[in-house]
């Protein structure tokens, strides 16, 4: 009797057991805390859609090692507070991890992540010296920070110059806020080691007005202008360049630059207009074509099909390519139930990772965070983006160095 007993119960264990496996995981939730209504809804459309199709791919073939991915997606308004309340709230609903996809707001949300212990990926936003993982233990700023690109832009200039600055000029006009003033440690760090001659331009929101600014520049005669603006603040620079007679070629702007602004500006009247880049752009992605294959033809897309021509699609694409890889990682290595710990750890193992192409390879560990993000320059021919550089990662040293000790004051301050 004894032993039929525990044969049943042996029984009922299989079965549960094959029930249990056979049923779906929970799903790993994303919350992406952004500006749907305000500063930034120039990017953030194009970034919500790829992340959702590329989340639909992965879900029609299991999802990540069978846990289908949930992305949520809540309006913060680029307001620090709403950012935080948006924070609070999708913790209370089971996410781990976050994404702000904005400077000011990342710099609110980061000390509550680090005190929870949750993830904050802030890939090409946010604090430059979130990349020592051994004091922002729970934020991954994957691929190029702000202070990556700067340096990437002064090596280009310096190239252009023989490998000599001393004596170059070089002008930074940016928005007078968290965002823009983000790379000014790296850029005077640099022309005090480099010798070439930098003025500062602050340009006070929302920057429609740049008359002003622009006239002190022309005052300046710089041999190069570098951009932080944004959106609409393009055209109103190109517009005031060429009221001052500034040629275009002398300009190079922050990522933030993309096939709409080209248009508003004028495509021939952009010409010679530089950016630095952290994505390649373009469809010839494997990638894009699968989406277009199993969602744009079939219907079944999460936007407008014309945002997929857009770089800043693509880098929404880059972005959760890296995001997904890591937690895949997580479970690989650490199973279920799944952590903030954990995917901490599969975040650190992404080894030469091109998140599909799209980026120039990552090795991420617990020490580093931002896995080497390399950015090239590339120029508007008047018809396309023709790159001027290969992909570089330049003066390490001098920025591991800012980095170093500003995170240690963060370390002290909590600031």
């Amino acid at each position: 009797m004894k032993r039929a007993v525990l044969s049943t119960l042996s029984g009922i264990a299989l079965l549960l057991g094959a029930s249990s496996a056979s049923a779906q995981q929970a799903p790993v939730k994303f919350g992406l805390c952004y500006d749907l209504s305000k500063a930034y809804t120039f990017i953030t459309p194009q970034i919500v859609q790829a992340v959702k199709d590329y989340a639909d791919i992965l879900n029609a073939k299991g999802g990540l090692e069978g846990s289908p991915i949930e992305i949520i997606a809540q309006d913060h308004g680029n307001e620090p507070q709403r950012g935080i309340e948006c924070y609070e709230k999708l913790k209370r609903e089971g996410v781990m991890i976050f994404d702000t996809l904005s400077t000011p707001v990342s710099r609110a949300v980061l000390p509550r992540a680090m005190t929870d212990g949750n993830i904050l990926l802030q890939s090409f936003v946010g604090r430059g010296d979130a990349i020592d993982g051994d004091v922002f233990k729970w934020v991954f700023p994957i691929g190029p920070t702000y202070w990556g690109q700067m340096a990437n832009n002064i090596q280009y200039i310096k190239n252009q110059h023989k490998g000599n600055l001393k004596g170059v000029k070089v002008g930074f006009i940016y928005p007078d806020y968290a965002f823009g003033q983000e790379p000014i440690p790296i850029l005077k760090t640099l022309a005090e080691k480099e010798g070439f001659e930098l003025n500062l331009f602050p340009n006070p929101m929302p920057g429609r007005d740049q008359a002003a600014v622009w006239t002190q520049i022309r005052r300046f005669n710089p041999d190069w202008v570098i951009t932080w603006n944004l959106s609409a603040m393009h055209v109103v620079a190109a517009r005031e360049m060429k009221r001052n007679g500034i040629p275009m070629d002398k300009l190079i702007s922050v990522n933030w630059l993309n096939e709409v602004d080209i248009n508003n500006i004028g495509a021939a009247d952009a010409k010679g207009l530089k950016r630095g880049t952290n994505v390649a752009g373009g469809q010839d992605h494997a990638i894009i074509k699968q989406i277009i294959a199993d969602l744009y033809d079939k219907g079944k897309g999460n936007g407008d099909r014309k945002n997929l021509q857009d770089v800043y699609y693509n880098t929404g694409l880059a972005m959760y390519s890296v995001a997904f890889e890591g937690v895949r990682n997580a479970i690989k290595a650490g199973g279920r139930p799944l952590t903030p710990a954990k995917i901490k750890t599969g975040l650190e193992s992404l080894r030469n990772f091109d998140a599909n192409g799209l980026l120039a390879p990552v090795t991420v560990t617990a020490q580093d965070h931002g896995g080497g993000g390399k950015t090239r320059i590339e120029m508007w021919d008047g018809a396309k983006w023709v790159p001027q550089s290969d992909w570089i990662s330049a003066y390490n040293d001098v920025v591991m160095e800012v980095v170093k000790k500003e995170s240690a004051e963060f370390a002290k301050t909590n600031k």
